[in-house]
């Protein structure tokens, strides 16, 4: 092997319609790395995967990512809460640590943004939080529709408020039908 050339890391995805829900997702050997909801995720996958990882090299194999599919398909039927599946994060140590509070937030709730800023100890980081939540690339893993505005309002999410919404009202209804 050239002591020079990089051996790129490969991905591999798979996308997939559940409950009405238009999956795409991605993971390396290590873990789950990318999750999204649009129906233009597969293009987000690919422009996230070359600017976060550096990799273009993206393969096609549902079959490698079933124990994803499962939980997630779980997930959006109400019928499971937590995800268990590992992880391979990318992003900066400010946006590890935001991610880290984020997965903190139960079930069911929402929370503020100055929350996960006060959560952290970053009380006055109110706007680089929301920038590192926004980069979030494990949607639903790592629950940033959970976020919301101060005066309660949805705010921002990548792949939309509607699908932001979609997700509050599932957990609500998930979370109200099960106690």
């Amino acid at each position: 092997m050239d002591k020079g050339k990089v051996v790129e890391q490969l991905l591999y995805w798979t996308s997939f319609v559940s409950q009405d829900w238009y999956v795409t997702m991605a993971s390396t050997e290590t873990g789950l790395c990318y999750v999204g909801l649009a129906e233009n995720s597969f293009k987000e996958l690919k422009d996230w995967a070359g600017k976060q990882l550096g990799t273009t090299a993206i393969i096609e194999d549902a079959h490698k990512l079933d124990e994803y599919t499962r939980e997630i398909k779980r997930y959006l039927s109400g019928e499971q809460m937590d995800f268990t599946c590992p992880l391979d994060l990318t992003g900066t140590p400010f946006q590890l640590q935001v991610w880290e509070a984020l997965s903190r937030i139960p079930y069911g709730e929402t929370v503020t943004y100055s929350k996960i800023a006060t959560d952290i100890g970053k009380t006055s980081a109110v706007r680089a939080v929301a920038s590192a939540i926004g980069r979030n690339p494990l949607l639903l893993i790592i629950p940033c529709h959970r976020v919301v505005a101060k005066n309660g309002s949805l705010s921002g999410y990548r792949d939309g408020q509607e699908i932001k919404d979609r997700l509050i009202r599932l957990e609500s209804n998930s979370f109200h039908s099960s106690s």
